[in-house]
């Protein structure tokens, strides 16, 4: 039997973005045809897919949750539509699947087993971000989230600067946007003057804002508003 195509179908960054806005029609046009998909959250998910206008009904459609509570002996479950040559299509919660995503596990297996897996256009916030920055984008690392307790989280901009002095390097990472504001006291404090610090938020929204300034301009002028609002932080320190 022949297997099913594993598909990563990007999503919008925010509900507030029409998918037509950030998604090439033929990935619409893939999304619409499958009936078998790997998500995050299967309410938005359905709420996406709705927009897109399915071919077949959204109650018909087959939906599996892949999430932090997956364990990782649930994955062979997932991935028998696929061996049973049915077409699947993973959804992240935002942006690209398998990037910052749990979506990556069901990836990794599918080449295992010798399944198709077909990468599709769409938004990602790492690298909107990095494009839209003016810092090195030939050289960078993405590090996710950073540690919660404060001790912690300063020594790891600490490092994240020293390697980025080194290296020349980019760093990107996140917050859980109720932190953001914390975290961006965190780098004026523990960042030296004249390293770069560019900060992007609501990519692809009404509401986006990307500023880069160095350290000593951005403790100059009043805090962006940043709570609540999806953000990335960007580093590169001068060597």
């Amino acid at each position: 039997m022949t297997h099913g195509t594993l598909y990563l179908i990007p999503c919008t960054l925010g509900g507030d973005t029409p998918a037509g806005q950030v998604l090439p029609q033929h990935v619409i046009d893939i999304a619409r045809k499958l009936r078998h998909f790997v998500v995050e959250q299967p309410k938005t998910a359905r709420q996406f897919l709705s927009a897109l206008k399915p071919e077949q009904p959204i109650q018909s459609l087959h939906f599996a949750a892949l999430n932090e509570h997956t364990a990782p002996e649930d994955l062979a479950e997932l991935l028998a539509p696929l061996l049973a040559g049915h077409d699947v299509g993973i959804i992240s919660e935002a942006g690209c699947p398998g990037v910052a995503d749990p979506g990556a596990d069901l990836v990794n297996l599918a080449h295992r087993n010798g399944i198709r897996v077909v990468p599709l256009v769409g938004p990602s916030s790492i690298l909107l971000a990095l494009m839209a920055s003016g810092l090195n984008g030939q050289c960078f690392a993405f590090h996710g989230y950073l540690p919660i307790e404060d001790e912690e989280r300063n020594k790891t901009i600490a490092a994240l600067e020293a390697e980025s002095a080194k290296r020349k390097q980019t760093q990107l990472f996140i917050e859980t946007p109720y932190r953001n504001e914390k975290m961006f006291k965190a780098l004026l404090a523990q960042c030296r003057p004249q390293t770069l610090l560019c900060v992007a938020t609501d990519l692809t929204l009404p509401g986006e804002s990307i500023q880069t300034r160095s350290i000593a301009q951005w403790k100059a002028q009043l805090m962006p508003p940043l709570n609540k609002r999806p953000s990335l932080f960007l580093l590169l320190a001068a060597g």
